[in-house]
């Protein structure tokens, strides 16, 4: 990407029920290569239709340009326009009514990696948090501090996800629990890089739980 290439401008796709008549609210993250489009094909599945859903686009299709275990220097200025991005989805959704205990940050592979960088960089208390694929970014992991009070993550993903080391998402299980989430994390056995049942049923209990 270049510099002109900021996440800023970028189209958000919606579905679902309007703001002010939502039980709840889900930002979608797309990984690296793929649409907002595609990751809103998920929303059918979750089977809440009650919730307001809000995908982003990123520009060039990727939030930022390098693997997500490089240090985070290497993925800037885009990881930060990325992190704004996700920032400003939920002070929207504040102010149409919707609060931060009734939205859950979601995304898979890189879109997954941004999800749960912002919530561990801003934690309190959300709906949910869901892993799809995904882990904290950078080579080495940062003091994060604050509380998710209770805050339920699922991280979920194959146990040899070429992009994704199963050791990365047991250290993100433990940071989490650090911040005073209520983590579940599963490594489904040779499982393509990919989003199952398990993982889908899993969001819905989350969202489930929204009141």
């Amino acid at each position: 990407m270049r510099q002109a290439e900021m996440h800023q401008g970028q189209p958000i796709l919606r579905a679902g029920a309007a703001p002010e008549k939502a039980r709840g609210a889900m930002i979608l993250i797309h990984g690296r290569g793929a649409t907002a489009e595609d990751i809103l094909t998920l929303a059918p599945e979750f089977d809440q239709p009650d919730f307001t859903y809000l995908a982003p686009q990123a520009a060039a299709y990727q939030w930022y340009p390098n693997r997500f275990i490089m240090p985070v220097a290497t993925n800037e200025p885009y990881l930060s326009s990325a992190l704004q991005v996700v920032d400003d989805l939920i002070t929207d959704l504040v102010k149409s009514g919707i609060g931060r205990e009734k939205i859950v940050l979601a995304g898979f592979s890189q879109g997954a990696c941004l999800a749960l960088e912002y919530a561990a960089r801003n934690p309190q208390r959300y709906a949910g948090l869901a892993g799809l694929s995904g882990g904290l970014i950078g080579d080495v992991l940062r003091e994060y501090t604050g509380s998710l009070a209770g805050t339920p993550v699922f991280l979920g993903c194959s146990d040899v996800d070429f992009h994704i080391p199963k050791e990365r998402v047991i250290e993100s299980a433990a940071v989490f629990r650090g911040l005073g989430a209520s983590v579940t994390e599963r490594l489904y056995p040779n499982m393509g890089h990919t989003v199952n049942e398990d993982e889908i049923n899993a969001v819905k209990r989350i969202m489930a739980g929204v009141v």
